[in-house]
Protein backbone atom coordinates (compact mmCIF):
# COMPACT_ATOMS: atom_id res chain seq x y z
CA UNK A 1 0.00 0.00 0.00
CA UNK A 2 2.88 2.74 0.72
CA UNK A 3 4.48 1.53 -2.09
CA UNK A 4 1.34 2.37 -4.48
CA UNK A 5 1.16 6.17 -2.66
CA UNK A 6 4.21 6.65 -2.38
CA UNK A 7 4.62 5.79 -6.57
CA UNK A 8 1.96 8.49 -6.83
CA UNK A 9 3.97 10.98 -4.61
CA UNK A 10 6.78 10.71 -7.42
CA UNK A 11 4.71 10.91 -10.45
CA UNK A 12 2.92 14.11 -8.82
CA UNK A 13 6.71 15.41 -7.91
CA UNK A 14 7.82 14.54 -11.66
CA UNK A 15 5.26 15.66 -13.00
CA UNK A 16 5.04 18.81 -11.80
CA UNK A 17 8.79 19.45 -12.60
CA UNK A 18 7.92 18.28 -16.01
CA UNK A 19 5.18 21.08 -16.40
CA UNK A 20 7.36 23.25 -15.00
CA UNK A 21 10.67 22.29 -17.91
CA UNK A 22 8.01 23.10 -20.73
CA UNK A 23 6.69 26.32 -22.08
CA UNK A 24 3.58 27.80 -21.54
CA UNK A 25 0.67 26.47 -19.97
CA UNK A 26 -0.37 22.75 -20.41
CA UNK A 27 -3.83 22.28 -19.60
CA UNK A 28 -4.19 18.95 -17.88
CA UNK A 29 -6.08 18.09 -14.77
CA UNK A 30 -3.75 16.99 -11.38
CA UNK A 31 -4.13 13.57 -11.54
CA UNK A 32 -3.08 13.39 -15.23
CA UNK A 33 0.52 15.04 -14.39
CA UNK A 34 0.82 12.60 -11.54
CA UNK A 35 0.04 8.88 -14.10
CA UNK A 36 2.51 10.74 -16.86
CA UNK A 37 5.03 11.54 -14.17
CA UNK A 38 4.91 7.65 -12.54
CA UNK A 39 5.08 6.59 -16.35
CA UNK A 40 7.63 8.82 -17.20
CA UNK A 41 9.72 7.47 -13.73
CA UNK A 42 8.85 4.16 -14.75
CA UNK A 43 10.15 4.27 -18.25
CA UNK A 44 13.00 6.56 -17.35
CA UNK A 45 14.07 3.12 -14.74
CA UNK A 46 13.33 0.73 -17.45
CA UNK A 47 16.18 2.09 -19.88
CA UNK A 48 18.41 3.03 -16.92
CA UNK A 49 18.37 -0.55 -16.41
CA UNK A 50 18.86 -1.64 -19.80
CA UNK A 51 21.84 0.68 -19.76
CA UNK A 52 23.47 -0.56 -16.60
CA UNK A 53 23.00 2.29 -14.75
CA UNK A 54 20.08 2.37 -12.87
CA UNK A 55 22.13 1.11 -9.32
CA UNK A 56 25.15 3.17 -8.66
CA UNK A 57 27.55 4.17 -5.86
CA UNK A 58 25.46 7.07 -4.65
CA UNK A 59 23.21 9.20 -6.46
CA UNK A 60 22.03 7.90 -9.58
CA UNK A 61 21.60 11.00 -11.52
CA UNK A 62 21.79 9.49 -15.01
CA UNK A 63 18.48 7.39 -14.14
CA UNK A 64 17.28 10.91 -12.23
CA UNK A 65 17.81 12.53 -15.75
CA UNK A 66 15.85 9.73 -17.41
CA UNK A 67 12.84 9.71 -15.34
CA UNK A 68 12.20 13.74 -15.64
CA UNK A 69 13.16 13.46 -19.20
CA UNK A 70 10.54 11.13 -19.83
CA UNK A 71 7.82 12.84 -17.72
CA UNK A 72 8.94 15.88 -19.95
CA UNK A 73 8.35 14.23 -23.50
CA UNK A 74 4.83 12.49 -21.97
CA UNK A 75 3.66 16.17 -20.74
CA UNK A 76 4.81 17.70 -23.88
CA UNK A 77 3.10 15.32 -26.47
CA UNK A 78 -0.05 14.41 -24.15
CA UNK A 79 -1.21 18.01 -23.28
CA UNK A 80 -1.89 19.28 -26.30
CA UNK A 81 -3.91 15.94 -27.28
CA UNK A 82 -5.66 16.98 -24.16
CA UNK A 83 -6.62 20.47 -25.09
CA UNK A 84 -7.54 19.16 -28.38
CA UNK A 85 -10.34 16.92 -27.45
CA UNK A 86 -12.08 19.43 -25.58
CA UNK A 87 -15.44 20.50 -27.68
CA UNK A 88 -15.28 24.05 -28.70
CA UNK A 89 -18.13 26.59 -27.85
Amino acid sequence: MFQLLWILIIGFVLGVLAKLILRGPQAIPWWLTMLLGAAGAWLGNAVAGWIGVAHTGGIDWTRHLLQIGFAVALVAVVAPMWERRKPVR
